[in-house]
């Protein structure tokens, strides 16, 4: 069985992604690691050879600045990566994204067990997002709770969109849990750094129209944000150590606008019914194979 990691980096110093501790956490999982490096004005692919691994393969990616609807870049650029990828399973992380030693193993003997079953197209992840700190996690509707990261190469899954799911032809993937989680820094770094992020992502969906938007870019308590009770992939440990801001959770009922009203509310909904009501699945999870987990 033959397991490929793959995903796609651009201007990693500017973005302040953490693209290095995310290709290292799989790292141990994967046979190969194919990295779509796009032209970049920092060094990121100074940063990537610098892992200095034999499972890493680097191939040159020109991103359009003129592609500026709906973050499309984002699915065209994966799925070169993709088309790279040699194994029965092809593991996606995007630069934000790390992956706990822990769930390794779990991880490993699904990928086995599901290998020869054509029912099933992918693995499916639990996501822990974190916000504003490495001590803050979102967890109202806001954040999306699951999503399909590993795709069997037989199924020809293809990504979408702004590269948040992938589809089967014009179908979502049958999926099942991976029993793993996806750790998701992309709203943690300091809050300068945050808006200069925002900034040129953004630009993928509305050009340079926000640009002035982001200037003064501060994180703001919501309804659904916790502490985060957990322990982080080792791996990030150097990066959580040079936390050098503070975001502390304070806020009081008359500072909710309708969006926190209205995750309340869904919240109370979904703990008397066990439903979240209207919740959007990129995927369609096989009831079969629910058990496992």
């Amino acid at each position: 069985m033959l397991v490929s990691g793959f995903t796609v980096i651009r201007n990693a110093e500017i973005m302040g992604y953490p693209i290095v501790e995310s290709i290292r956490s799989i790292l141990p999982l994967v046979d190969e690691y194919v990295i779509g490096v796009g032209q970049s004005e920092d060094q990121t692919k100074k940063i990537i050879e610098a892992i200095d691994d034999p499972k890493i393969k680097i191939f040159d990616s020109i991103w359009d600045k003129t592609k500026t609807q709906g973050g499309l870049i984002l699915s065209e650029k994966t799925n070169e990566a993709l088309e790279r990828c040699l194994g029965d399973w092809c593991f996606y992380l995007q630069a934000d994204e790390v992956v706990h030693e822990d769930d390794l193993s779990t991880i490993k003997q699904k990928l086995g067990q599901h290998r020869n079953d054509n029912a099933v197209e992918g693995l499916l992840f639990d996501y822990i997002h974190f916000y504003g700190s490495y001590n803050v996690i979102g967890t109202s509707r806001s954040w999306y709770r699951n999503e399909v990261r590993i795709v069997k190469r037989s199924a020809g899954a293809r990504s979408v969109g702004d590269a948040q799911g992938f589809r089967v032809g014009d179908r979502k993937p049958n999926v099942v849990h991976s029993g793993a989680k996806i750790y998701h820094y992309g709203w943690v770094k300091p809050p300068a750094a945050m808006g200069e992020k925002n900034k040129h992502m953004f630009r993928w969906w509305h050009g340079n129209k926000y640009d002035e938007s982001f200037k003064d870019f501060a994180y703001k308590t919501a309804y659904g944000l916790r502490y985060f009770k957990g322990t982080h992939p080792k791996i990030m440990a150097p990066l959580i150590a040079k936390q050098d801001w503070n975001f502390v959770l304070r806020r009081g009922f008359g500072d909710w606008n309708l969006r926190d009203v209205k995750n309340m509310i869904s919240d109370i909904v979904e703990k008397i019914t066990g439903r979240r009501i209207g919740e959007f699945k990129n995927y369609v999870l096989l009831k079969t194979y629910t058990k496992e987990r």
